[in-house]
């Protein structure tokens, strides 16, 4: 089976959740089981402007062959400011105006389009539901197509130009059952084929010593957070609260932000921004971490909270954030947040009881041994393309 695969920007050098996961399992895929994988993209690498960064062409990355294709248009750079009073009257807007949308997002990139139109793929894939591309290239399928939407409760999701990749498609595979939920209130999906599947998880090397040194932390004990330092996932809310707590519970404790920096945050004596970092240093920070927390209230599967289990570390989620408050129910691994007083009261628990933190990443681990190993999910994968492939048109499966 050949599987052709739509997203905006792929790489290695790519840091983005969606991103990541769409390479881990094309790699894993490769692998793992007898699917051929072909990834139609842009040659952009940051998704803030779309900018060119790889050259244009076809590559063989670890297996998995890319197809790059140039970006005639990126993000304008009055998106933000333009888009929103579209997005706040999103249920009404008439179809010129969810296209003007799309195209403030970007990535407009024709030529993907058209190799998606001309691929000799048995089944195309398209990640995430949000940009130009993903509705471009569903709408110029010539094959079946499984819509992974990577969906989370936010404004966009209620425009009406993103319905036929959740309605129309051959298959929907979902992150977690949150995710699943969330869409089928949203769209007319009940009837579709559909699999929640998540993602892999393996542990990286990294020690604590070398990733302390890297980001000049010293010996003191800290919170991590892992991910863009942006205020829509949250970071400016887990900053301010953090240092509210050091107010009322003064000490060496400190908090560690790693990842691209979107909004800068002010200086602080106990927080330590450390922009983005490589693979040995993230698993070493998380190795030493007291937890790991994750203020984003929209995620559709926040891999760094499995790998924080992985790396025997509990967790602290924001309390509205479906999927990570799911994690920690189906696990016992970790706890969450509706407020900061909730907030404190967690985070004086985790920080001075180690059987308990012990306990909880213990929990945590034992979750992703049993629900999400690489393996184990591409095979169910393979199986579910399979099906997507020689029953179009028939009864659902799920």
């Amino acid at each position: 089976m050949k599987l052709a695969v739509v997203v905006p920007r792929y790489g290695v050098e790519v840091v983005g959740g969606c991103e990541n996961a769409v390479r881990e399992l094309s790699e894993w895929l490769v692998q793992t089981t007898g699917v051929e994988v072909e990834v139609l993209t842009t040659t952009a690498l940051d998704s803030t402007t779309w900018a060119e960064h790889f050259p244009a062409g076809t590559t063989l990355e670890a297996g998995v062959t890319v197809q790059r294709f140039r970006v005639t248009r990126g993000r304008s750079r009055d998106a933000d400011t333009r888009g929103a009073p579209l997005l706040a009257r999103a249920k009404r807007l008439s179809i010129a105006e969810q296209q003007e949308w799309l195209a403030l997002q970007g990535p407009t990139a024709p030529a993907l389009v058209d190799a998606v139109a001309a691929t000799d793929a048995d089944v195309l894939s398209i990640h995430p539901y949000l940009f130009w591309p993903d509705v471009a290239a569903h709408a110029a399928a010539r094959v079946p197509v499984v819509f992974h939407p990577y969906a989370h409760d936010e404004a966009p999701l209620r425009l009406p130009i993103f319905a036929p990749l959740f309605e129309s498609s051959a298959g929907l595979v979902f992150q977690a059952s949150a995710e699943r939920r969330l869409c089928e209130r949203r769209f007319a999906i009940a009837t579709r084929r559909a699999i929640t599947l998540g993602l892999g998880v393996v542990a990286g090397a990294g020690t604590v010593a070398e990733a302390r040194a890297a980001v000049g932390l010293g010996d003191r004990p800290y919170l991590l957070c892992l991910g863009r330092v942006d205020d829509g996932k949250g970071t400016r809310l887990l900053f301010d609260w953090f240092a509210a707590y050091k107010e009322r519970r003064p000490g060496p404790l400190a908090l560690v932000c790693a990842g691209q920096v979107v909004h800068p945050l002010p200086p602080h004596p106990d927080v330590l921004v450390a922009g983005l970092i490589d693979e040995p240093t993230k698993w070493g920070l998380l190795r030493g971490a007291t937890a790991l927390v994750s203020p984003s209230a929209n995620e559709s599967f926040s891999l760094v909270v499995l790998e924080a289990w992985v790396a025997g570390v509990p967790v602290v989620v924001n309390g509205r954030c479906a999927v990570t408050r799911e994690h920690c129910e189906r696990s016992g691994g970790g706890f969450w947040f509706d407020g900061y007083a909730q907030f404190e009261t967690e985070l004086d628990r985790l920080y001075a009881d180690d059987d308990l933190r012990s306990e909880l990443a213990a929990r945590g681990a034992a979750y992703v041994e049993r629900s999400y190993r690489w393996p184990a999910l591409t095979e169910r994968y393979e199986a579910f393309l399979d099906l997507v492939v020689t029953r179009v048109g028939s009864a659902p499966w799920v």
